[in-house]
C-alpha cells in the first residue's frame, strides 16, 4: 500500500467518531436504555439514498427500541430525511465521504475508501459504536470487510452467506449463498449449526429441520463433498439433521436449513429468483389479457397479494453473514424501503436474541 493511501490515523479517528466523546456518552444511554444500535450503509444498492431512507423512517415508526445510523453523503441524507416527519432522537447521519462501487475490486475499496459509508459502518460496528450493520452495495466488499475489519468468531472456519428462500409453507435458509465456492466438510456442518442457530432465534423455528443439498435423496447419490459431509451431519447431536433433500424440495419447504457450498447455493438462489420474477411477469400478463381478465384479476387482487406476499423475498429481511464476530447483514442491490425496513427490524431481534453470542459459544473450543 502507498503511502498516500494510508490517512493521517488522527484524522481517521475523527472522521469515525472513536474520539468523539459525546458519541460515547450518547452510545452509553443508549445502551442503558435497551436500544440496539444499527449502522446502514445508506450510499450502497441501486436505490440509495431515497429507498434507504424511506425504511429506515418506517421502521423506526413500526418498532421502537433501537437507533438508527446513516452513514453516507450528510446533504442528500439531510434532504431525505427532511421529507419526513421521524423521531429525530432514533436517526442520526454519519457523514461519509465516499462510496464502494459495485464495479470496484473488493479488496481495494476496503483497503483504499476508508472514509466510504461502507467501511465506516464496519469500523463502527468492530468498535461498538453499533451492533449490526447492514448494506446493499458491493457483496464481495462487504463480505471481505466483513471477515477482515469486524473478524470471524473464534472456532468458525469460514463465515457463510444464509439467504431465506420463500416456500409453500416457510421460509428456508439457504447457507451457503455464495461467500465460499470450495468448501471442506467441516465447514458444511458449521453452516448447519449455525444456520440452526438462526433459524431457532431469529424465527422461532423450534427444532429446525436440516437437509443437505444432493441431486437425490438417496444417501449413496452425490459428488465427494456431499459424501463426506453426510456422515458429519448424521453424527451431530445439535442439529436436527433429515438427510439429504433435492432443490425442488426447497420449494415445498421440505426443510428449514438447507446446506451447500457457496457455488452451488448461489446458482440455487440466482435461478430461484429468476424464475420468480418470470412466473410473476407471466400472471400479470395473463391478468391484464383483456377485459375479460382484468376484470377477474380485480376481483380477486386482494387474496392474490396475500397469497404472493409469502414468495416475496422483501418480507424476510436480507442475508446475515454468519460466523462473524458481530451481526453483518447484506440485502439485494435492488432492494426498495420494505425490504430495508424489514432487514432492520430483523436485525434487532437478532441482537436481541444475541444470535452472534450464542453462534460463538457454539464454536468456542471446536
Amino acid at each position: 500500500m502507498d503511502k498516500e493511501d494510508v490517512p493521517c490515523e488522527s484524522c481517521f479517528l475523527y472522521v469515525i467518531g472513536f474520539a468523539n466523546a459525546e458519541k460515547r456518552v450518547l452510545m452509553s444511554e443508549n445502551r442503558s436504555a435497551g436500544n440496539v444500535i444499527i449502522a446502514l450503509d445508506a450510499m450502497g444498492g441501486d436505490f440509495a439514498p431515497q429507498e434507504h431512507v424511506k425504511g429506515a423512517v418506517e421502521a423506526a415508526a413500526r418498532e421502537e427500541g433501537f437507533i438508527l445510523k446513516l452513514f453516507g453523503d450528510q446533504e442528500r441524507l439531510a434532504a431525505e430525511l427532511s421529507r419526513y416527519q421521524y423521531n429525530k432522537e432514533r436517526i442520526e447521519i454519519v457523514p461519509c465521504g465516499s462510496v464502494v462501487e459495485n464495479c470496484e475490486v473488493p479488496t481495494v475499496a476496503i483497503r483504499k475508501k476508508k472514509d466510504s459509508s461502507m467501511v465506516m459502518g464496519l469500523y463502527a460496528l468492530r468498535n461498538e459504536e453499533a451492533q449490526a450493520f447492514i448494506s446493499c452495495g458491493n457483496t464481495g466488499a462487504i463480505l471481505v470487510g466483513g471477515q477482515t475489519i469486524v473478524g470471524r468468531i473464534k472456532g468458525v472456519d469460514r463465515a457463510g452467506l444464509a439467504f431465506l428462500l420463500p416456500s409453500a409453507k416457510s421460509p428456508v435458509l439457504l447457507l451457503d449463498s455464495g461467500a465460499n465456492v470450495d468448501v471442506k466438510p467441516e465447514m458444511i456442518l458449521q453452516f448447519a449449526q449455525m444456520g440452526s442457530i438462526y433459524m431457532e432465534s431469529v424465527l422461532g423455528v423450534p427444532n429446525p429441520r436440516v437437509g443437505l443439498i444432493n441431486i437425490g435423496e438417496e444417501k449413496e447419490k452425490g459428488n465427494k463433498l456431499v459424501h463426506e459431509s453426510f456422515p458429519l451431519l448424521q453424527e451431530c447431536t445439535t442439529i436436527n439433521f433429515t438427510g439429504s433433500v433435492e432443490t425442488r424440495g426447497l420449494t415445498e419447504g421440505q426443510v428449514d436449513v438447507a446446506v451447500c457450498d457457496g457455488f452451488v447455493g448461489n446458482i440455487i438462489l440466482k435461478t430461484y429468483e429468476g424464475v420468480a420474477a418470470n412466473m410473476l411477469q407471466v400472471i400479470k400478463g395473463a391478468m391484464m389479457k383483456n377485459a375479460k381478465t382484468k376484470a377477474g384479476a380485480l376481483l380477486m387482487k386482494s387474496e392474490l397479494k396475500q397469497s404472493m406476499k409469502q414468495f416475496s423475498v422483501e418480507e424476510y429481511g436480507g442475508a446475515p453473514l454468519l460466523g462473524i464476530k458481530k451481526l453483518v447483514v447484506k440485502t439485494h442491490g435492488n432492494s426498495k424501503a420494505a425490504e430495508i425496513r424489514n432487514t432492520i427490524l430483523q436485525c434487532s431481534k437478532a441482537v436481541r436474541e444475541d444470535l452472534t453470542g450464542k453462534i460463538e459459544r457454539t464454536f468456542y473450543g471446536i
